[in-house]
């Protein structure tokens, strides 16, 4: 018996193909994969996200570019794909959050927001009539449990990580950080890693302009957004 080919199976997310693939999921993958570069690196003092940063036109307002979002005073998310399937999951994360604080009384954990948003991208792989999420968020933030990274695509899997990139120098970047990440690192070697991991995607030579990153310490579980002067001192460490 011979099969359709590939496309009698994309045409419609809700349909699996003979070998077990559902190619509209693996389509949007590939757009995060094309996505600029992002990752989220944890140690024992808290948590850095990064991303490397796109030029702007002259017309374009450079603040309205960010590719690192706060989602709660503790968590921030890192994204790459199709930023406007990014700000719609980054809103209900928003929203989870706050709502947890309401009823709980307590800040949400990361690895419940993460698997929240999963469970939001997994509806969109199952429904006849949408398409899933084009975007993969790292999640990145201080809870009860510690400094944590975790993962999510448009598939709705979630992976909880020490260290991760994705987008289109996510392979490079986590050979580096397969090398040369430690679990003894302090922040400060923690944001100097990172700074050396897009200094490998990013091209010519990299200057603080050309990259974004926050941390947030298990001292104050506090988002901070990284100035481009301190960007610059962890640029001058690097080297």
């Amino acid at each position: 018996m011979a099969f359709p080919g590939t496309g009698a199976y994309d045409r419609a997310i809700t349909i699996f193909s003979p070998d077990g693939r559902l190619f509209q999921v693996e389509y949007a993958l590939e757009v995060v994969k094309r996505g600029s570069t992002v990752l989220g690196i944890a140690c024992h003092e808290g948590v850095v996200l990064a991303a490397e940063e796109k030029p702007a036109s002259k017309l374009q307002d450079p603040n309205f570019l960010w590719k690192i979002f706060q989602v709660d005073n503790h968590i921030g998310a890192a994204i790459s794909g199709l930023s406007s399937d990014a700000r719609v999951l980054i809103d209900h994360a928003r929203i989870q959050a706050q709502s947890n604080k309401l009823t709980y009384d307590e800040p949400i954990d990361i690895e419940v927001i993460a698997k929240q948003i999963g469970d939001v991208e997994q509806q969109y792989t199952q429904n006849g009539g949408v398409r899933p999420f084009g975007v993969s968020i790292i999640f990145g933030g201080v809870d009860k449990s510690g400094a944590r990274i975790l993962l999510t695509d448009p598939s709705g899997s979630c992976w909880a990580y020490k260290a991760t990139a994705i987008g289109i120098g996510g392979e490079t970047v986590r050979e580096v950080l397969e090398t040369k990440y430690s679990d003894d690192m302090n922040l400060d070697q923690t944001i100097t890693l990172a700074c050396e991991c897009l200094s490998k995607v990013i091209e010519e030579k990299l200057e603080a302009k050309k990259m974004k990153a926050v941390v947030i310490p298990t001292s104050t579980k506090k988002f901070k957004r990284l100035t481009e002067v301190e960007v610059e001192k962890y640029i001058a460490k690097m080297s």
